[in-house]
């Protein structure tokens, strides 16, 4: 899991919940696939909507150009982004992520390698409404400051808690990863982020980063399918 701080700004969510609070929101069982539309109890925001669909084009070229994001997912196709809405009682209990999606409006699918979490509401704003994800060291609680996003594979299982005391606002999407073993994907991102704190030492040797950039790209060139 990657928790990605700031990806928007305070006037970045302000303006996405000013355009979200002006936009129809349907019942979200009807985007859920197989078993997933028994345990979803939430709203979301008409993909349709002209607005709503500025808005995940936002946000789209918000992740494609993010340094974490693209280091994290290592990403080839990233679906439009999703709008959901838990008022109070509503939650989404345990599923996994389709493994195959089709992109909207068109004929060609993605597989869903990475998912993520943008929140939008501020954690003062609601209670409960914790995304639950199910790891090997057990479950892990996320609630994240409105702005800031959490990255993870899609093979895991997860769920929404009941939002027991106001709203709670969030974008979701997928994508799928030019690198779709998980393992190699986070060797790749820790190798990665070794690199950018080192380029961050003022004392840092240029040569010795050359090498690890030489040895990055190959393992990259060894590992991605596009």
């Amino acid at each position: 899991m990657i928790v990605i701080e700031n990806l928007l700004s305070v006037d970045e969510v302000a303006q996405f919940r000013a355009n979200l609070a002006e936009v129809p929101f349907n019942d979200g069982k009807e985007t859920a696939m197989g078993m997933a539309a028994s345990v979803k109890n939430n709203g979301q925001a008409d993909a349709q909507h002209p607005r709503v669909m500025q808005l995940a084009n936002v946000l789209l070229g918000k992740l494609g150009n993010h340094p974490k994001v693209v280091a994290g997912a290592l990403p080839q196709r990233i679906f439009p982004p999703c709008f959901n809405r838990y008022s109070e009682t509503q939650t989404y209990g345990y599923h996994v992520d389709a493994a195959i999606m089709r992109l909207p409006n068109s004929a060609d699918v993605l597989r869903s390698d990475m998912s993520m979490t943008v929140f939008l509401s501020h954690l003062d704003e609601y209670e409960g409404g914790e995304l639950v994800i199910q790891t090997g060291f057990g479950e892990q609680r996320i609630r994240c400051e409105a702005g800031s996003a959490i990255l993870y594979p899609s093979s895991s299982l997860h769920k929404v808690t009941p939002v027991t005391k106001g709203e709670r606002i969030a974008a979701i999407t997928w994508m799928q990863s030019m690198v779709s073993d998980q393992q190699i994907r986070e060797t790749l991102f820790q190798l990665d982020q070794s690199i950018q704190s080192l380029i961050n030492e003022s004392n840092a040797n240029r040569e010795q980063l050359d090498n690890l950039h030489h040895v990055y790209h190959n393992l990259i060139r060894k590992f991605s399918v596009v």
